[in-house]
């Protein structure tokens, strides 16, 4: 099993920034495809960004193309979030999550293994 820890959230002003943590654990993560979602109240989850971290390649949700940065430290397995320009609808719970495969998804479906969500909230 991989177990995936999320730190780095809070409360913020909108305007503000945050990165977010995801520590992953159990396995080298060098031939993963590693994302995030989030999911504001009564919402469903949905797709923010991924990295394959073997050859680097991003991916972003139209939502926050050019606001967030997702990288990654192999050696570290820890993936991050750079959050910028934060807005009110950021608000959410964000998820990191893992694949084991070399194609990028924005499915939920297909992501294995799943951390347990950091807070996000950006105030007005």
């Amino acid at each position: 099993q991989v177990q995936l820890v999320e730190s780095g959230g809070g409360l913020v002003q909108a305007g503000g920034s945050l990165r977010l943590s995801c520590a992953a654990s159990g396995r080298t993560f060098s031939n993963y495809i590693m994302g995030w979602f989030r999911q504001a109240p009564g919402k469903e989850r949905e797709f923010v960004a991924a990295i394959r971290w073997s050859v680097g390649t991003l991916f972003y949700a139209d939502s926050v193309k050019g606001r967030f940065t997702i990288s990654g430290d192999v050696a570290k397995n820890t993936v991050y979030l750079q959050m910028n320009n934060l807005k009110p609808e950021d608000t959410a719970i964000y998820y990191c999550a893992a694949r084991p495969s070399s194609i990028i998804s924005i499915s939920i479906n297909d992501y294995m293994n799943w951390g347990q969500g950091t807070q996000v909230t950006v105030s007005s």
